[in-house]
């Protein structure tokens, strides 16, 4: 039984080396110590280490304390630059960051909606007169 659960944790701590290596075709870039609570992980090229921890036959790794402070900065300098995004698009926009336009802004839009509809119906009109015109004589059937 001890034997099997050995070999059960080595096939269960080979899966993230073995997705590693296939993923770099780098054998030497993961190395994996066992510690105390667990395992560590050290990933040879970055200097990250991950902690993992086993139970009931499934590998959990988490961050580090200083990897995942880094990770938190990174994540912070991303949302500033999201919102510094998002407010600079919010005021390149007419009616600036979500407001209402006003009403000057939707006569304006009316009337140049207004003069559009009236040229588009008197091209058609144009164009039926010069099809009514165009179009022969006809004589009724009478058969």
């Amino acid at each position: 039984m001890a034997i099997r659960k050995t070999m059960l944790s080595l096939a269960v701590l080979s899966l993230p080396i073995t997705a590693a290596v296939a993923q770099e075709a780098n054998p030497d870039r993961y190395s994996l110590e066992r510690s105390e609570g667990g395992f560590v992980r050290l990933d040879r090229q970055t200097g990250a280490v991950t902690l993992c921890t086993e139970a009931d036959g499934t590998l959990t790794c988490r961050m580090a304390a200083d990897e995942r402070a880094a990770y938190d900065a990174d994540l912070a300098r991303l949302e500033k630059r999201v919102e510094a995004l998002e407010s600079q698009i919010a005021g390149a926009m007419p009616g600036k960051s979500g407001d209402m336009p006003s009403d000057a802004e939707i006569d304006r839009s009316i009337g140049i909606m207004e003069r559009f509809m009236r040229a588009f119906f008197n091209l058609v009109q144009e164009f039926q007169g010069e099809e009514q015109r165009s179009e022969p004589e006809r004589i009724p059937d009478r058969t």
